[in-house]
């Protein structure tokens, strides 16, 4: 295959560099260069697809610019690479090339992943690229298998969960420059760790969006997201639209060399045309130069639909997996107690947890109360890797009032219950940072707009929560932190050193203990639906079982309160002998352990718990006798 070149942006050839920008709306197009190149201004020639194109000799990377559209601005590139002074000033023109030494890197797999989500600002204490490289053997050793970066687009200020990007090919300078973020992906693949990026596509943020400068039709009238104006993905011009942002995730795949692409709310893309964008994007995302390098992309989908991860040969979009909420809150409405919002929905029975975890997601088409409408299509045709299931992630720590985690809300024996519950289940596990040692900081949702607008993010944001019970009273809300506090987001950065004391190092080890033991147990993380059960035991208490070709056995038992005898299903083949392989009441992750016991029963082995946990068992089938 041929290399991938550039189509929008500022590009270093042999001959200068060459500015091509999209611009069809416009008469007139000049590149506005400022030191260190000699000022000038030099006019671009229109092309038939309304780009304008310009080589300007001379020119090397460092040098900065912008366009003049007609005798407007001059304003940022669309498609900078960098912008060193912020989203407002002028675009650094970026050298590509880089000295990778990732060469025998092969990409990921779909199955047998562990994913591990992180935002580069609050992961160290530096939030920088370089930062947080330093700390990748650390999450190596914890036993995933890639990081999933949330989005570095740049966006407007100093901080930023990253959802309000707006120079969409530039790595945010908070966090350093492109060449840090080529060095982090280079060194996650020498230590054999994947990177997958979270990209925003269905809106722009609130300040610094330029390309409405450039043309109207990035934009869809007809349509809203609930945070912005929506990308014109189907209307006139879409075409030049959709482009732009295959382009933008081919650019991350081949200039960066990530793995795969997290694509945020794809169920708020404004796309009604006859081939979905995202099948496109799809296809588009499958070319690499090296084709055993394959890109992997995910949907953030709250609709459960199955079409995006069918491949396309069958008729579906051809995406790799889709994050799925459904489990998370069965599992919160369960241990938490949690009913505001979409809570509502769930039941968090141990009868509805079993379900949703044999099928992958819960709704399949009965109504949702919560959207008001049936939810959901037949998940059977999607493999168990296609699933990506967590018990934390940046939403559903960050989006709560206090961003307070879930082990701050739950007795310790309960989490650790439902760590074995995730790392046992045969979906794609994700971990958000922090979570492997029950992290005591929160993780609060922060911004750093200019005055006018980040008074009305911190009153909106408020104000989201007054139909929520425990904020229903105005001085509740009140205390609500402050999104454009800079404490709101110091306090959210992980604190390293609570790995070292308990009870957060018992956490750890547990996390890698199961860890450990999904990657070095096949039946564990198998993709195939035949292979896997599970089955409610009672009200308090869950099984969830893996069989090999030969019909051995690996059992999760897990209770999730009081205590109790809890007797696998009758589901479950005997075997002649049965054994703990770990218990989550083991000495070396429960630092006030209580011993789980097993009744080794050939027929049907029973775990006896003092409070919640998880044991998990193995035994020879009879077919060994």
């Amino acid at each position: 295959m041929t290399a991938w070149t550039p189509r929008l942006g500022a590009r270093v050839t042999a001959a200068g560099t060459r500015f091509r920008v999209w611009a069809p709306d416009r008469r007139r197009v000049t590149v506005v260069l400022e030191p260190p190149a000699p000022p000038s201004e030099i006019p671009l020639t229109r092309e038939a697809d309304g780009c304008w194109t310009v080589t300007v000799p001379g020119v090397a990377a460092g040098a900065r610019y912008r366009y003049r559209l007609d005798d407007e601005g001059p304003w940022p590139d669309p498609a900078s690479r960098f912008q060193p002074d912020g989203v407002h000033g002028a675009s650094e023109v970026i050298e590509t090339t880089f000295a990778w030494t990732d060469q025998g890197w092969l990409g990921l797999p779909i199955d047998g992943q562990a994913l591990y989500e992180l935002h580069v600002g609050a992961f160290t204490p530096d939030g920088t690229f370089r930062s947080a490289m330093a700390m990748l053997p650390q999450v190596r050793d914890l036993g995933v298998t890639a990081v999933e970066l949330m989005p570095v687009a740049d966006f407007a200020g100093a901080r930023n969960w990253g959802y309000d990007g707006v120079a969409l090919f530039a790595p945010s300078r908070a966090y350093g420059r492109p060449e840090d973020l080529r060095a982090l992906v280079d060194r996650a693949h020498a230590l054999g760790l994947g990177v997958i990026l979270d990209v925003v596509y269905n809106h722009f943020g609130p300040d610094g969006a330029y390309q409405r400068q450039f043309s109207e039709t990035w934009f869809d009238p007809s349509r809203r997201t609930p945070w912005g104006e929506a990308i014109n993905f189907s209307g006139p011009g879409s075409d030049a639209v959709r482009a732009a942002f295959v382009e933008n995730a081919q650019m991350w795949i081949h200039e960066y060399h990530v793995d795969g692409l997290r694509l945020d709310a794809t169920h708020a893309y404004a796309d009604d045309g006859d081939r979905p964008f995202l099948a496109d994007l799809s296809a588009a995302c499958r070319r690499h130069p090296r084709a055993s390098r394959p890109a992997r992309l995910f949907a953030e989908d709250h609709r459960n639909l199955a079409t995006l991860a069918v491949p396309a040969p069958r008729g579906g979009w051809g995406l790799d997996g889709i994050w799925a909420d459904d489990l998370h809150h069965e599992l919160r409405r369960a241990t938490a107690g949690d009913t505001d919002g979409y809570y509502a929905d769930y039941t968090g029975s141990t009868a509805d947890i079993a379900t949703t975890l044999r099928r992958g997601w819960f709704y399949t088409g009965q109504a949702s109360a919560h959207l008001g409408g049936p939810r959901g299509t037949d998940p059977e045709p999607l493999a168990y890797p296609a699933f990506i299931v967590c018990l934390q992630n940046h939403d559903q720590v960050g989006n709560r009032a206090l961003g307070d985690r879930l082990n701050q809300s739950i007795d310790p024996a309960v989490f650790r219950a439902l760590t074995a519950l995730l790392l046992t289940a045969p979906e794609t596990p994700l971990l958000f940072m922090g979570q492997e040692w029950s992290a005591g900081t929160p993780f609060l949702f922060f911004t750093d707009h200019e005055p006018g607008l980040g008074r009305m993010v911190t009153d909106g944001r408020r104000d989201e929560f007054r139909r929520f019970h425990a904020f229903a009273d105005a001085a509740a809300r009140r205390g609500i932190p402050d999104p454009q506090a800079e404490d709101t987001f110091l306090r959210s950065r992980l604190d390293w050193s609570e790995r070292d004391r308990e009870p957060h190092a018992s956490q750890l080890r547990l996390t890698r203990a199961l860890l450990h033991l999904r990657h070095t147990d096949p039946r564990i993380a198998s993709p195939h639906r035949d292979a896997f059960g599970a089955a409610a035991i009672g009200d308090d208490g869950l099984a969830l079982w893996h069989e090999d070709a030969a019909g051995r056995s690996l059992i999760t038992i897990v209770r999730l309160r009081g205590e109790g005898a809890l007797a696998t299903p009758d589901a479950i083949r005997p075997a002649r002998d049965w054994r703990i392989v770990l218990s989550t009441e083991d000495a070396d992750f429960a630092p006030d352990a209580r011993t789980i016991t097993l009744n080794g029963n050939a027929a049907r082995p029973a775990g006896w718990f003092t409070r919640p946990g998880a044991i998990i068992i193995e035994g020879l089938t009879i077919g060994d006798w």
